[in-house]
């Protein structure tokens, strides 16, 4: 499959740096559009919240690639890794990164990396059985 050995949760936060460097006037609590519920509610939809759903999406197929055995899932994991390292600082140290939109996608990649790593190890001990001896 192609999508071993590149990390899905760098798309959303390149969407992220694409529209907060390309388009500086753009607030990610703009609202995007808006839906009347059935109970009379207004439910509205911005432009963060669109591209946290869409890291969600993507944080599920990375969990679902992690259950892999093998030496990609290893190249998996430490990209993940690496994507998760890179949004910290962005977050820290990048004044267009100061937002709750991205923090939540900061977050959504900690999971990636810790899911990942707790799901392999997980993997690895039930491939690994040792039956114990009878002691007399």
């Amino acid at each position: 499959m192609f999508l071993i050995g590149f990390p899905l949760l760098i798309v959303p936060l390149a969407i992220y740096n694409m529209i907060a460097f390309l388009t500086p006037g753009v607030k990610w609590d703009d609202r995007l559009s808006s839906v009347r519920m059935v109970s009379g509610a207004e439910w509205t939809m911005t432009f963060g919240d669109v591209l946290i759903a869409m890291a969600l999406f993507l944080l599920f197929v990375e969990i679902l690639k992690a259950t892999r055995t093998g030496n990609k899932s290893i190249v998996d994991h430490i990209l993940s890794t690496i994507v998760f390292v890179a949004a910290l600082v962005e977050f820290l140290l990048v004044p267009q990164a100061a937002s709750s939109a991205f923090a939540i996608l900061v977050l959504i990649c900690l999971v990636d990396v810790i899911g990942g790593y707790s799901i392999s190890i997980r993997t690895a001990q039930r491939d690994f059985s040792v039956e114990r001896a009878e002691v007399l």
